[in-house]
């Protein structure tokens, strides 16, 4: 498949000095043997592996803002893994594909089910400090006499196989490994550097790094690299509500279609069913887990409604319940349902769940006495930047982990608790590829061509920006949400196209800021969304058109390919 979409041409800057706390002595051009572009759970993992011990790779790791600040640090539910003996890597690969309404690339799947478990062990000696069960009071877990971690059970699973630090396992998983890269020879860090474009050869067939603005000094530089990594996380933040953060803009996936990669699947984004809805707090996620502990979702009467539409209940996946919930609020005229956790006693729902007992304290919910208010909310790309099982991309020299990747383990839906797995999954396939490619690499010598700003004015005004990000985002909330049609399809499709041109003219006219260089990146990503949508007549997973509700017998992905 092929499709056309306009391309912004690369601006520079003259070059000056650039300081940074974190990376001392940084000029306009730095050289590094690895560039890692994102700073969770996938792009941490990667760099510490190759950076090794002394005398291992030099890396250097790029962060839009502040190290902690992605998707990874808001990951309530945990990590899904075999780590029980009743359970199986057969059972988590069946999960898995299930989930994925039969989108899943079986190869994808049996890596990451095979390797996650290993993963693990590599946290827990980091010294991740995972649940214990002796620690969790009234647990109901099943408990393995060698196994000393607390396991859950969460929508779509059909074993207890998600090992968590609490309620707040992205976190846990973060501040180990910051602390690891902070104090390691071999890595170098930029946070607080948002990525503009990857440098390409004359040729247009390698990737040798990327231009990035200092946002602090608010000028541009150029990494050269012999390999480059995007782990820039998801696009869920093109739609108007989402759990995720303000990272989330798909800035990887954009950069890499620019650059000439195939992307995939990306009509697949994932609405978490639960979203705590309050006016003080709207963008807070209420865990998969909390339904893994028998959390029942409910109407206003109380009526539980869940069986209606599957028989796994409230344990159904993620697009089901989703849609279960987008139904009901439609056809009640609610805002919002309800999750009952009420019949857990406080003590189990302050050691099991503690941030989430917290957060909804402070907005005056109990939720040992009251019940939830929650709705859907965009939450994970499930497709993204094409990528074979080493992680590596249709472009020479460039990779791609994590939810900037489409890999092929989500299918058209993804499982509770696979995305941190398959970000460490990922990053060790990533490691060993690239570690195999050094051996017969030259490194770059190419020289990279400055910033150009000639022509370039500071903006009178920027109301265009915030503008144009509002109605970006409302339009593929109306358009191009939970459920959809043709004509909502073809509605967005015209109005984010001509928001498109409006934000080229823009960027080509104008200084760069943060700002615009992720409403740049948001715009050309819902544009993917909206084409993969049109490009699939059939309703599958999170992919639901009330024109096509069939689903086809043979499940094929989307795939994109720029000219």
């Amino acid at each position: 498949m092929t499709q056309t979409i306009n391309s912004t041409p690369k601006k520079s800057a003259p070059k000056k000095t650039d300081k940074t706390t974190q990376a001392k002595a940084t000029k306009q051009s730095l050289r590094t043997q690895v560039l890692v572009i994102g700073s969770g759970i996938a792009g941490l993992s990667l760099a510490l592996k190759l950076a090794g011990k002394p005398g291992g790779h030099q890396v250097m790791i790029l962060a839009k803002a502040a190290l902690s600040e992605g998707s990874t640090n808001y990951a309530q539910g945990g990590i899904a893994a075999v780590l029980d003996p009743f359970d199986s890597i057969e059972a988590h690969i069946a999960d898995t594909i299930d989930a994925g309404a039969g989108l899943c690339d079986p190869k994808a799947v049996a890596v990451v089910a095979t390797h996650a478990a290993e993963a693990i062990a590599e946290l827990i000696d980091l010294g991740v400090p995972f649940s214990k069960i002796n620690k969790l009071e009234n647990s109901t877990a099943h408990t393995v006499s060698h196994f000393p971690f607390h396991l859950t059970q969460e929508g779509g699973h059909s074993h207890r196989r998600v090992i968590h630090a609490a309620d707040h396992t992205g976190q846990s998983v973060l501040d180990i490994l910051i602390k690891a890269v902070k104090t390691h020879p071999n890595i170098t860090l930029l946070p607080e550097h948002i990525s503009i474009d990857l440098i390409l050869n004359p040729k247009r067939t390698r990737c040798v790094g990327a231009y990035a603005l200092n946002k602090k000094a608010k000028k541009v530089m150029d990494i050269t690299a012999d390999f480059t990594v995007l782990a820039t996380g998801g696009a869920s933040k093109t739609y108007l509500y989402t759990s995720n953060p303000d990272t989330s803009t798909g800035d990887g996936i954009a950069m890499a279609w620019r650059a000439g990669c195939a992307v995939g699947n990306m009509e697949f984004n994932q609405f978490h069913p639960t979203c705590l809805f309050h006016p003080k707090d709207r963008s807070f996620l209420i865990s998969e887990a909390v339904r893994g502990e028998g959390g029942i979702l409910r109407l206003p009467d109380g009526t539980a409604f869940m069986t209606q539409y599957d028989e796994r209940g409230d344990l159904a996946p993620r697009d089901i319940v989703a849609r279960a919930i987008d139904q009901e609020m439609k056809k009640h005229g609610i805002d919002c349902v309800y999750l009952d956790i009420t019949h857990q006693p406080k003590d189990f729902l302050k050691a099991h769940f503690p941030t989430i007992y917290e957060r909804c304290l402070k907005v005056g919910i109990d939720i040992s006495q009251e019940q939830i208010p929650v709705v859907p909310a965009a939450h994970y790309t499930c497709g993204g930047v094409v990528t074979d099982l080493e992680g590596r991309t249709t472009l020479t020299g460039l990779y791609a982990i994590g939810e900037t990747a489409y890999t092929g383990l989500h299918g058209a839906n993804r499982l509770a608790s696979n995305s941190l797995a398959e970000g460490l999954v990922f990053a060790k396939m990533a490691h060993l590829s690239i570690e195999k490619a050094f051996k017969t690499h030259q490194p770059i010598t190419q020289i990279i061509k400055s910033w150009d700003t000639t022509g370039i004015t500071e903006p009178k005004e920027k109301v265009l920006i915030s503008h144009d990000w509002d109605e970006v985002r409302r339009v593929m909330w109306d358009y191009v949400g939970i459920v959809r049609t043709n004509k909502r399809l073809k509605r967005a499709r015209q109005r984010i196209r001509n928001l498109h041109k409006e934000v080229h003219e823009y960027y080509r006219q104008h200084t760069l800021s943060s700002d615009l260089l992720e409403l740049r990146n948001l715009v050309l990503v819902a544009e993917l969304m909206v084409m993969s949508a049109q490009r699939r007549r059939e309703s599958r997973g999170l992919h639901y058109n009330l024109d096509y509700p069939h689903t086809h017998k043979t499940a094929k992905p989307t795939v994109l390919q720029p000219k």
